[in-house]
């Protein structure tokens, strides 16, 4: 893709995002009260051109503006490392997590209303930090991290979309965030072995919720009552068991 067909492309994905309301609440918090060109606005707006190009560094970042139409569609000069490095450092977080919100409520609002009980995906991701620089993030003796604990849905078209976004240190167990992850009776809930806890399970069964689980390969089953399947069905057993 060259760059005019990029930048072409990029000025429609950044439409949906709500300036105004960032605008009020960039004001609110004082975000850009010292900021003379570098404003929160170009900074996201760097910060996404860099995902979608697959950047890897500050410098790979810097280096985005040498090209014109990058400048012009930014409104950005050049930009130095140590003025990214800052603005990565004193950008709020909850200006990016509001941004999110805010486009998941537009997908929401844009969907026909709901005709079978959708399935949303749980899992998390763990991504590692220089631990001299975040030690606040410690994960083992020599390593530092935190963990993306993230909630997606399948729609009946067949897209998805991320829904929920949870940030905890890389120590913290899948297992805890079901509290915070699973809120909707109207939804199948689908997650890994490492979210197996079975008295929340009970809990769970207990407040409606339903959910999917794999089971740990060491796991007990009592088969309370077994089901027909059909000959060429991909299911292989179909059982009511206790755990």
């Amino acid at each position: 893709m060259d760059n005019h067909t990029l930048l072409s492309s990029f000025g429609k994905w950044v439409a949906p995002i709500n300036i105004e309301k960032l605008t009020e609440q960039i004001m609110q918090t004082g975000q850009d009260r010292y900021t003379k060109k570098f404003t929160t606005y170009s900074y996201i707006k760097l910060l996404l051109l860099s995902h979608l190009e697959e950047v890897e560094s500050l410098h790979a970042m810097s280096d985005t503006l040498f090209d014109d139409d990058v400048q012009q569609e930014l409104g950005l000069g050049s930009i130095s490392v140590s003025q990214l490095s800052r603005k990565h450092r004193t950008v709020d977080p909850n200006l990016l997590a509001a941004i999110f919100y805010q486009l998941v409520d537009q997908i929401r609002h844009s969907q026909p209303g709901r005709t079978v009980m959708p399935v949303k995906i749980i899992d998390s991701s763990t991504i590692p930090l220089n631990l001299t620089n975040h030690p606040w993030a410690t994960f083992r003796k020599t390593k530092g991290g935190v963990k993306l604990h993230l909630r997606l849905v399948f729609m009946e078209n067949g897209s998805s979309y991320p829904e929920y976004a949870n940030i905890t240190t890389a120590n913290e167990h899948d297992r805890n965030q079901l509290e915070v992850l699973v809120d909707d009776k109207e939804a199948t809930y689908v997650f890994d072995r490492g979210y197996i806890d079975y008295e929340r399970f009970d809990r769970m069964t207990d407040d409606g919720y339903f959910f999917v689980s794999r089971l740990k390969k060491n796991s007990i089953t009592r088969t309370i009552k077994a089901f027909e399947v059909e000959q060429d069905s991909t299911i292989v057993t179909d059982q009511m068991v206790a755990v």
